[in-house]
């Protein structure tokens, strides 16, 4: 694969200052939670390289030292002392699986509540609202089902899940009591379905209390 320039990684690193910012700004990313990554250059399934946020970063803040380059293992592909988030690995296998130009995970009260309330079914369903449209889907009175996943401690264990739960037609995936990953083609697709995401969470959430 074509060695990746100075400027593909600080149009990169450019992007990921820009959303990281508009979501801190939202408190998705309470006591450094969360983390985000954009692919940069060629991709195949088996080889490719993006730049996630470092690990253990006050998001609110913007520093040097907030993004690195790693491979389709999770690996720095540079020379640092930055370690890439804890949960890499789990980006990897969302790359490798879908294609996807961007990732964005964060934690909310609304995704955590959510994914309580319907974990043991192990998916969120959301019913003809038409934030749904967000996503591409366009039939009248949509349904779908956004996965949930178990929240290990160990990453590995939930990386190894991340196949078997992706949906094509759905961009994401919610670990119970955690958080969600939202993936498009590009940042800007990304964050687009995250919102959508965020809005069917509350949404749920919300229409179950009224309900009662």
């Amino acid at each position: 694969m074509t060695e990746l320039t100075l400027e593909q990684k600080q149009h990169a690193y450019d992007e990921l200052r820009e959303i990281k910012a508009n979501l801190a700004a939202r408190g998705w990313f309470p006591a450094t939670s969360g983390n985000l990554s954009v692919r940069v250059g060629e991709f195949t399934p088996d080889k490719f390289t993006f730049a996630v946020t470092s690990s253990g970063k006050d998001k609110s803040l913007q520093s040097p030292e907030d993004f690195l380059l790693v491979n389709e293992k999770g690996t720095p592909v540079e020379a640092t002392r930055l370690k890439p988030s804890a949960e890499t690995l789990i980006h990897c296998e969302i790359y490798k699986y879908t294609g996807a130009g961007a990732i964005l995970h964060v934690h909310t009260m609304f995704n955590n509540l959510a994914s309580e309330l319907y974990g043991e079914e192990g998916f969120i369903p959301v019913e003809g609202i038409e934030i749904i449209k967000a996503l591409n889907i366009w039939e009248e009175d949509a349904t779908i089902r956004i996965p949930v996943l178990p929240n290990y401690a160990d990453i590995p264990k939930i990386a190894e899940l991340v196949q078997g739960a992706i949906v094509p037609r759905i961009p994401g995936i919610v670990l119970r009591k955690h958080g969600i990953y939202a993936w498009g083609a590009s940042v800007a697709e990304a964050k687009r379905h995250l919102e959508a995401f965020e809005f069917m969470f509350e949404y749920v959430y919300r229409w179950h209390l009224l309900k009662k």
